[in-house]
């Protein structure tokens, strides 16, 4: 797992949670929300997204540029080339996760492939032509039964609340989306916060349209405002890719509850028969508990792999502000 960019005070941290409940927020909202003064949280917000501890950034449904299919590669490389191949692949557009991590394999990446492409050329064309890559196994995800960005509200191990809803993600067609929508997508993409002015002078049409096209995205579910943050800065420690066995009679039951956990950041099923579930928690010892009191007494669960998050390089399209500052400052190999 990375080092954050710099250590996180508390306020910072309610800044960072604001903004994952909502990255448009106003300064005057979130200083509102802390209980501190508009000076003070614009100055602690600002030096936040230019010191690379934060990115605010809008991501869109996987059908934004046409029916697509989403994959889970998992992708083995040559030692040593695990940094360069991933540099290479944050340059994809069509990634829409990506991170290095512990056991088979040394990255594990989603792939958006549309219809009307081939799987085949992604993956062995260009996917394993990258030099370094020794081999790309994938797996079609077929239903995602959970995305939460609100996972620095404080997730543990615990349950969701009973009045916090659980609903699964809504899937967009591509009819949702215009030409004039996807010119605003590719405009807040870089910057979530940028003023709806500026977008609008960029694509030239009016504020109030581009006002209203993002906000009917937003209500659809079809676009979301994503904070990105590294989890050590919030003092999570343990970051975690599950691949879990099932009984098949019982996926859709397990995921239920599983998705009820608020450290359950990703829930889907895959091709092969698992369930692929991302969790975040604060230690080792909540994944322990999350595992032995969690997990193991959900009945049709069968076992399951696990993989560690090393450092998370694109989430939501979005390249992490701090990926590349992490592998620099690494120490060189005696």
């Amino acid at each position: 797992m990375s080092t954050p960019p710099r250590a996180l005070d508390a306020l910072d941290r309610q800044i960072v949670a604001a903004l994952q409940r909502d990255g448009r927020a106003s300064w005057t909202e979130i200083a509102e929300q802390c209980g501190a003064t508009l000076p003070t949280v614009t100055r602690r917000g600002q030096s936040l997204l230019t010191s690379k501890a934060l990115r605010v950034g809008v991501s869109s449904d996987i059908n934004s540029p046409g029916v697509a299919d989403l994959f889970v590669l998992r992708i083995a490389c040559r030692a040593g080339t695990q940094v360069a191949v991933a540099k290479a692949l944050a340059q994809r557009t069509d990634l829409r996760f990506l991170c290095l991590v512990t056991g088979g394999s040394d990255l594990l990446a989603e792939l958006v492939c549309r219809r009307a492409d081939s799987m085949h050329v992604r993956q062995i064309n260009e996917i394993l032509a990258i030099d370094g890559v020794e081999g790309c196994e994938s797996d079609l995800v077929l239903h995602a039964y959970k995305v939460s960005q609100h996972w620095a509200q404080g997730a543990t191990s615990s349950r969701e609340s009973s009045t916090e809803l659980i609903r699964e993600p809504h899937v967009c067609d591509p009819s949702h989306f215009d030409e004039t929508d996807l010119l605003v997508l590719r405009e807040l993409r870089a910057d979530g916060r940028a003023s709806f002015r500026s977008v609008a002078d960029a694509i030239g049409v009016n504020e109030s349209t581009v006002r209203r096209r993002f906000e009917a995205m937003r209500d659809r579910g079809c676009a979301w405002v994503l904070t990105l943050v590294a989890a050590p800065a919030l003092g999570f420690e343990s970051e975690i890719i599950l691949n879990i066995k099932v009984a098949p009679t019982r996926i859709d039951a397990i995921a239920g509850e599983l998705a009820s956990y608020v450290g359950v950041r990703y829930l889907a099923a895959t091709l092969n028969g698992t369930l692929m579930c991302e969790v975040i928690m604060p230690s080792s010892e909540d994944v322990f508990t999350f595992l032995t009191e969690g997990l193991g007494r959900i009945d049709g669960v069968l076992g399951w792999s696990a993989s560690v998050e090393l450092l998370t390089v694109k989430r939501g399209f979005l390249e992490t502000p701090w990926w590349l500052d992490a592998v620099d400052e690494a120490p060189a190999p005696a």
